[in-house]
């Protein structure tokens, strides 16, 4: 089962605003894999998203 990174919520709904905000603004709040909340750390040179079960993703700056 897969859940939106923005929301924490089931993916097979409509999310295209958590999509534009995911794309443009934030990074991901929820883990898209198991939906926990994230520990997130924003810096000027970018993002780390850390799952406590799925590890760690960064921004592709």
């Amino acid at each position: 089962m897969a859940y939106c990174s923005y929301c924490g919520k089931q993916a097979d709904g409509d999310h295209a605003a958590c999509q534009k905000r995911l794309s443009v603004i934030d990074p991901p709040r929820y883990c898209a894999e198991c939906a926990r909340r994230m520990v997130v750390q924003v810096t000027p040179a970018g993002w780390t998203a850390r799952c406590s079960r799925h590890g760690e993703i960064t921004s592709a700056r």
